[in-house]
């Protein structure tokens, strides 16, 4: 459905600057932008292309002025942009019911606004809320329970016992709840340790594809409100990660380490086991982590360093080969005048 710029406005808590009833059917940046659609802009530079686009109107938030568009101005337009785009764009909404091809155990309680896809395999004493969505091919092991809002995207697994909150969203080919990796030898042989505890993903948290979460040994792996895992995450048994970290694609976290909260892993980040990782740090890409890392700090390399030290590091590494260079050349100068010559007695 067309909306107004007005519209759009109150609900982004937005600003119109020009033509308020102007009808918006659609968002698209600049370059792409035809008539009717919303576009954004958050420098001069876009500014002046979203200008001279087909767009009807601009989403600004700096203290741009226009003759030509209708802005709609924002305090931050990249949450705006967020907050706009389920406006044109919603999720599908599915009919709520279980699937012909769907195995639902008989001791399940699946609410009858849920919708069950095709394929899905619920188990005993499976709990499923309010509005949730399994889309097909979805495996709930026996005792998990699904909290209201949630979707599992196609052939996502949850070992049995897996706690979902609410609103959660686990993308396509997620494993939850997969042994951990425990073995201690015996003998001259790796002896499997059980794997007897379970996996809790609290509200508000999106896995990426192909994610595996290990339940953990004794008592839970636990995934902290508002987290998002990015594609191809590998987290160990009992892992604790705190609310809204962000943790990037192919990132590992060895067993039992616990994050705090607002912590960055950015991409192929390793983290060593039983360590302690503090609120709001950030570690950068490629990083090896094998030391505990207080509140508030920069990390990177490997093995990673504060920031700070390992940037010394590189640079001085910057400046070896010429350091090399001029150290070749005075042992030339000093061999050549002799200077390093041992005295002989006759």
């Amino acid at each position: 459905m067309p909306l107004t710029a007005a519209e759009i406005a109150r609900q982004i808590d937005g600003e119109v600057l020009g033509d308020a009833s102007v009808h918006l059917t659609g968002f698209a940046p600049a370059d792409k932008a035809r008539a009717g659609d919303l576009t954004f802009a958050e420098n001069q530079t876009y500014f002046n292309r979203a200008e001279q686009s087909a767009a009807a109107a601009i989403m600004v938030d700096g203290q741009f002025t226009s003759t030509k568009k209708t802005l709609i101005r924002v305090p931050n337009a990249r949450i705006a942009f967020a907050k706009v785009l389920p406006l044109f764009f919603p999720d599908p909404v599915l009919a709520p019911g279980v699937h012909a091809t769907a195995v639902v155990a008989a001791s399940a309680q699946v609410d009858p606004t849920a919708h069950i896809g095709p394929h899905c395999v619920v188990g005993e004493q499976v709990r499923i809320g309010a509005r949730c969505v399994l889309h097909g091919g979805d495996h709930a092991g026996a005792n998990c329970v699904i909290g209201a809002d949630t979707q599992l995207f196609p052939n996502v697994v949850l070992y049995p016992r897996t706690q979902l909150g609410q609103r959660v969203r686990i993308h396509a080919g997620a494993v939850i709840g997969s042994d951990g990796f425990g073995y201690v030898l015996d003998a001259g042989a790796h002896r499997k340790v059980p794997q007897i505890g379970h996996v809790i993903v609290h509200d508000d948290v999106e896995i990426g594809a192909n994610v595996t979460i290990d339940r953990g040994a004794l008592g839970p792996t636990s995934i902290g409100r508002g987290t998002k895992i990015d594609n191809l995450v590998q987290i160990a048994h009992n892992v604790a990660i705190g609310e809204h970290c962000l943790v990037i694609a192919q990132a590992g976290i060895a067993g039992s380490t616990k994050l705090g909260n607002f912590v960055t892993l950015a991409g192929q980040v390793g983290l060593a086991g039983h360590l302690k990782i503090g609120n709001k740090v950030t570690i950068a890409a490629q990083s090896g982590v094998m030391h505990d890392i207080a509140d508030g700090e920069k990390w990177f390399g490997y093995p990673a360093q504060p920031d700070r030290q390992m940037k010394r590091q590189i640079l001085a590494l910057q400046q070896l080969p010429e350091l090399l260079r001029r150290v070749a050349e005075l042992e030339k100068k000093l061999a050549g005048t002799g200077a390093g010559a041992t005295d002989r007695k006759p």
